[in-house]
């Protein structure tokens, strides 16, 4: 006899002969519902009972004996054969979004551009830079760029002979100019040095200048004069002495 639980569908085989003709109650060993069963007719040979009953020994119980109780059902077939499942389709991943490219090359522009600026900044206040920082003046140099590390210097040097009482004199003038941003003191001694056209030196002489402190921009004029100069000059040279050179 073939019972199905009305509860989960799963089916047990028992011996219908245990069955009374007014049925008994049985119980689902799986889910645990119970349910009145009636019996089969006619009674039909089963297969080997492997229904248990609550209380009762492994041995078949005589039917007159067996109470009408409730009866655990055990031993469950499959209702219906094992299912494979194919796995469900991977679907490709999408394209990496936009957004993450444009904040990357965003990024790399935007670096570009402040080391431009830096660089633009560095040439157009190179003065400035190498009067706070006088070791710079020698990094400048290399790229070609003049600089005065002191922040002042001399701009429109110019020179010419003259007749005085028969003999020629050398005049030499121009400007010295405070090229900074703050004020700076000039340096007292200013060294005029003429060469032949081998740029080796045939007479120095010093003088010093008329002003001791000069402003941002701001600038005073120089004048020497020089008696007799060597006839093979070529060459003139105005720089501030170093330690009275």
């Amino acid at each position: 006899m073939i019972l199905t639980c009305p509860s989960c569908d799963t089916r047990y085989s028992v011996d219908g002969s245990k069955f009374p003709a007014a049925g008994r109650t049985v119980r689902c060993a799986k889910c645990g519902h119970s349910w009145h069963q009636e019996p089969e007719a006619p009674p039909e040979p089963v297969l080997e009972a492997v229904a248990e009953v609550a209380g009762a020994a492994p041995e078949p119980v005589p039917e007159a004996d067996v109470a009408p109780a409730e009866v655990p059902v055990s031993d469950p077939f499959p209702t219906s054969p094992t299912r494979a499942y194919a796995p469900a389709p991977v679907s490709p991943e999408p394209p990496a979004p936009w957004g993450p490219r444009i904040a990357v090359v965003a990024g790399w522009a935007g670096l570009i551009l402040v080391v431009l600026l830096i660089a633009v900044s560095a040439v157009r206040y190179r003065q400035d830079i190498a009067v706070i920082w006088p070791q710079s003046a020698g990094v400048y140099s290399s790229l070609g760029l003049h600089v005065n590390a002191s922040g002042i210097d001399f701009r429109q040097v110019d020179y010419r002979r003259e007749t005085e009482d028969g003999q020629v004199v050398l005049a030499v003038s121009g400007m010295i100019v405070n090229a900074g941003s703050r004020q700076l003191p000039v340096p007292q001694t200013v060294r005029v040095t003429l060469s032949d056209v081998s740029n080796h030196e045939l007479y120095h002489w010093t003088f010093k200048p008329s002003a001791t402190v000069l402003g941002p921009g701001q600038s005073v004029p120089f004048m020497t004069r020089l008696s007799s100069p060597p006839a093979a000059a070529r060459h003139l040279e105005v720089r501030f002495a170093k330690d009275g050179s």
